[in-house]
Formats: structure tokens, sequence, C-alpha cells
């Protein structure tokens, strides 16, 4: 099992940025895709960002594209997501995800087998 955890949330600023990290404990998450979806009040659980074991692939939701981009440093067994021109809409709660199926990039939450607990996220105006 791979343990995962999420940071870097806070307070930002419409238009600032913010770098959220998972890091990963138990196994080494090179042998991982990582997703990143996000949770907002009262809303159902999305997809926002996902990146293949090797870092070569990634997929983005629509209304991040361009924004935010996700990487990864398996030799420090961490996940970023980096995020520009934040938004009020980008307000949530953040959660890393990791897949063991080999070498699948993928959208969907069920896929995913291994979550964080989430990082918070808020953006104001």
């Amino acid at each position: 099992q791979v343990q995962l955890v999420e940071s870097g949330g806070g307070l930002a600023q419409a238009g600032g940025s913010l770098r959220l990290s998972c890091s990963a404990s138990g196994r080494t998450l090179s042998n991982y895709s990582v997703g990143w979806f996000r949770q907002a009040p009262g809303k159902e659980r999305e997809f926002v960002a996902t990146i293949l074991q090797n870092g070569l692939v990634t997929r983005y939701a629509d209304s991040v594209k361009g924004r935010f981009t996700t990487s990864r440093d398996n030799a420090e067994n961490t996940v970023y997501l980096q995020m520009n021109s934040l938004t009020p809409e980008d307000t949530a709660v953040y959660y890393c995800a990791a897949t063991s199926e080999t070498w699948l990039i993928s959208r969907q939450a069920w896929e995913y087998d291994y979550w964080g607990q989430g990082t918070q996220v808020t953006v104001s105006t």
C-alpha cells in the first residue's frame, strides 16, 4: 500500500498561485500514476489533472488547462500541482490519488485506489 499526504494548500488571492505537493510513503510513487481531484462545498468531487508514472503524459480538466501544471519528482517520491491565475472558483479541498493499475492515465476517481486526506485551497477576490 501507499500512503499519500497533500500539503501546500492555504489562502490565495485571485490571480495568485499555490503549489500543492503529494508525498508518498510505504511504496515508491514512481510505480503509480497520480491524479488530482477537488471537491467544493455542495459539489461532487471533480477531476483536475493526472500524470503518468514516468511523468511524460499529463491530462487536465478544461477548467484548469493553461493555468495548472502537474509534475513529479520520483526521486523525491512527490507529485506537484502548480496552480496559477487562481480564481474563487478554484476554492475546494484538493486530493491526490494513486492508481495501482499499471500505466493507466484516467480522469475517473473510481480508478484510483489510494487517496490522501486532502488540503484546503481558498481563493479570495
